[in-house]
């Protein structure tokens, strides 16, 4: 008579149960919580990436229309350019109107250890942990 009334009031999980679901919680959290961290940082490599390429256009096409590389963030804007708010723009250069360099970096980053990227007219794609001070500036 008393496994039967015990069977009857069992509602519920054990201890032990509660426990091991805790653990593969856990686990599963420490499994993805890292990866979803390098996604972001690689989100936000690209949008620097991007908008270094939009620069290099808008420089292109500046050039065009006043014989000259664009030297400041605004001109280059008149030829449409845009890019993503948490962007900052560290420096946007002509030499003598004949080359040019922009340097981005992003605002997200700026409790991590990414470096600003750069690009020039001689160094055609992004530059990861480049400026326009260094040497992918040849005048």
């Amino acid at each position: 008579m008393f496994n039967e009334r015990l069977k009857k009031d069992e509602k519920g999980f054990t201890l032990i149960e509660l426990l091991v679901v805790i653990l593969i919680i856990a686990i599963l959290a420490a499994i993805a919580i890292p990866v979803f961290l390098n996604q972001r940082k690689k989100g936000w490599t690209a949008q620097m990436e991007s908008a270094l390429k939009n620069a290099a256009t808008a420089e292109e096409s500046y050039l065009v229309g006043n014989n000259r590389y664009a030297s400041t963030l605004a001109e280059l804007e008149t030829e449409g350019y845009k890019y993503a708010t948490p962007i900052t723009h560290d420096a946007v250069q002509s030499i003598a109107g004949t080359a040019w360099c922009v340097q981005v970096s992003h605002s997200s980053f700026a409790d991590t250890a990414i470096e600003p990227m750069a690009m020039s007219s001689d160094v055609t794609t992004p530059q990861k942990s480049a400026t326009c001070a260094a040497a992918i500036l040849v005048p």
